[in-house]
């Protein structure tokens, strides 16, 4: 998939967030039939990161809800190879989808133009497997704060 010519629509209405989950969920399709064993090596935790069902379930439901981690999603290998471990939580005991996991791995990336992203990688129960359990974008505190020129960035939001 050509992440180059994907419109990523800005803003927080119900219409962009709808289409941003509908690219988040194209691009996960598209990335699964283009990675046939469905995993990639990470560098740091010298393993492999798979991508499952619950991998595009969170990240549709979260990253969708904002633009820039919507656009973190769109760097999904260079994440999963790059991404360094930051510490290991437990599980959220109230989460359905967290269920069949014994921890959590929380990563981090630094993306050119997106600043820094969180990668979320449960370790599974029985196999220790690592997978993929969600990605978003940390936006910082300045990103968040009013344009002082919106004339200078028309197509920014907040």
């Amino acid at each position: 998939m050509d992440t180059n010519t994907i419109v990523v629509p800005r803003g927080n209405g119900k219409e962009a967030v709808k289409e941003r989950e509908r690219i988040i969920h194209d691009y996960y399709q598209q990335w699964r039939k283009d990675h046939e064993d469905q995993k990639l090596f990470n560098l740091n935790l010298k393993e492999f990161i798979n991508i499952r069902q619950v991998s595009m379930i969170e990240t549709v439901e979260h990253a969708s809800k904002s633009y820039l981690s919507t656009l973190a999603v769109l760097q999904l290998d260079a994440i999963l190879t790059n991404a360094r471990k930051v510490k290991m939580v437990p599980k959220d005991k109230k989460s359905k989808n967290q269920e069949k996991f014994d921890s959590m791995i929380l990563m981090e990336y630094t993306s050119p133009g997106i600043g820094l992203i969180k990668l979320t990688v449960g370790v599974m129960r029985r196999t220790h497997d690592k997978v993929q359990y969600c990605i978003t974008a940390i936006e910082s505190e300045t990103r968040k704060a009013p344009l002082k020129d919106a004339s200078l960035c028309p197509g920014k939001t907040q």
